[in-house]
């Protein structure tokens, strides 16, 4: 399957790309605070480039349970300066971690390339408008409700059938706005209005995305999910709880895995890889 960013180019079947996180917030779950400034930032991003990057997400927004919205001037001076320093220093794609078209929009000015919507278009009714405008990439992901409510209680009747009917709507909506099909990527949203159960059923049946017909990301990392499959271990101490998590994305159909720790994820990645396919190469 082909995937295209802008002047970005994949076959995903030679290759299971890897997406940094790159946190640019006081109070994200995992590394709130980390890099809000721009300096630490940039190095950070130029760090996991050298550690094996494919693609860059940078965040200005914490959407963990139960956050609370930020104001869009605010999101525009924690992501548009690091944007702006990273462009033309990276030899891979930004992709902007937003809702928001006129973050989007700023940030696509300043040099990324993918738009990553945790609520598949459907928050700001320009976001699609925006993709298709600038002719970027877009990852299209799975929330039920919004990240201040969507851990009360979520409940599905059939959970893959109504994950899959809201991805396909959106993939929809984005077509009708004149979205290319090569520029769109699924996420079922892990942790995104879901129970601990819903997210291992998700991984484990992954492969069921993959019958819309785009390439599938995933982002299991350091979600609270595996955290109480270890007794309740902070998010500092799943990196080997992701590695499972991230090996068996692989084997069942993930195209992008969204990891923080790029390092640890790609020898994770290229082994997962080569026992699905069963050839080292």
């Amino acid at each position: 399957m082909k995937l295209s960013f802008r002047e970005y180019t994949y076959d995903l079947s030679e290759k299971t790309l890897i997406m940094g996180i790159l946190n640019v917030t006081p109070d994200s779950f995992s590394d709130g605070g980390l890099y809000l400034d721009t300096q630490k930032a940039v190095e950070r991003a130029l760090r996991m480039e050298e550690e094996g990057a494919d693609i860059l997400d940078i965040g200005g927004e914490s959407t963990r349970p139960g956050s609370e919205p930020v104001p869009l001037e605010e999101e525009l001076r924690r992501v548009i300066p690091v944007i702006e320093a990273l462009s033309g220093r990276l030899s891979i794609p930004i992709s902007i971690d937003t809702y928001k078209a006129e973050v989007a929009k700023r940030a696509i000015e300043a040099g990324a390339s993918v738009v990553n919507d945790i609520s598949g278009l459907r928050f700001d009714p320009k976001m699609a408008e925006v993709v298709a405008e600038y002719d970027v990439g877009v990852v299209i992901m799975h929330i039920k409700g919004t990240p201040k409510d969507m851990q009360r209680d979520p409940h599905y009747d059939d959970l893959f059938g109504e994950i899959t009917e809201y991805l396909k709507e959106s993939i929809k909506l984005a077509k009708e706005q004149g979205v290319q099909e090569e520029r769109i990527v699924v996420d079922p949203g892990i942790g995104f209005g879901k129970r601990p159960e819903h997210n291992l059923q998700i991984i484990k049946h992954l492969d069921r995305f993959t019958t819309l017909g785009r390439p599938v990301l995933v982002g299991p990392s350091r979600k609270s999910f595996i955290g109480l499959i270890l007794g309740g271990v902070p998010p500092s101490e799943r990196l080997e709880g992701t590695a499972s998590a991230v090996a068996i994305s692989v084997l069942n159909g993930a195209s992008i895995v969204r990891v923080h720790d790029v390092k640890a994820m790609v020898p994770v990645v290229r082994v997962a890889e080569a026992i699905k396919r069963e050839t080292i190469n």
